[in-house]
């Protein structure tokens, strides 16, 4: 598959980290906003390390970017962490910066669009940008990691929800257990 991955502002490096660690054998595209650099500064020690061959873009507003243009073939986009201020544009069709651009084409476009909000608790605006983002065709997948399968370590709880995004994305994988 042909990926973009995004991370914006919130709390929830660590979701990023590992769905990145997961997509080996897949052309991924990364894009990072300042603030979320400054939050894998915090919460990630040496901060967020790229698997080899990811390439790697600079949110910087820039519209030169492979997949901000409905033309290039991408196949999905993943925001992970979501910040609220980036699914407030996303859900007006704010293309502002380079990550909600990208995301308005894959919405345009009918391509696979998730979004990982990691923010608690959630505001009726925030609530109504999910409603809005949901019915234009992308895929909401809270940052709520699930507990049945006995996790015994944060990694285990963070893998119920790249399982969940991987799943999505019709990735084969087995980071979590399935209730059977």
């Amino acid at each position: 598959m042909k990926l973009v991955v995004a991370a914006t502002g919130a709390s929830g490096a660590l979701y990023t980290q590992r769905l990145l660690d997961n997509l080996s054998g897949h052309e991924v595209h990364f894009i990072s906003t300042h603030h979320a650099k400054e939050v894998q500064t915090l919460e990630l020690p040496g901060g967020l390390k790229i698997p080899a061959g990811v390439t790697v873009y600079e949110e910087h507003g820039s519209m030169f970017v492979p997949f901000v243009s409905g033309s290039a073939k991408f196949d999905a986009m993943v925001v992970i962490p979501a910040s609220m201020g980036t699914i407030g544009r996303i859900a007006n069709g704010t293309s502002d910066t380079t990550i909600a651009r990208a995301a308005d084409v894959f919405l345009k476009e009918r391509r696979k669009l998730i979004l990982v909000p990691r923010e608690s608790p959630y505001s009726l605006i925030h609530l109504r940008n999910m409603i809005a983002i949901t019915e234009a065709g992308a895929t909401i997948i809270p940052a709520s990691p699930s507990f049945y399968g006995g996790a015994a370590t944060i990694t285990d709880l963070l893998d119920t929800i790249v399982a969940r995004i991987l799943d999505h994305l019709g990735i084969a994988h087995k980071l979590a257990k399935r209730w059977v």
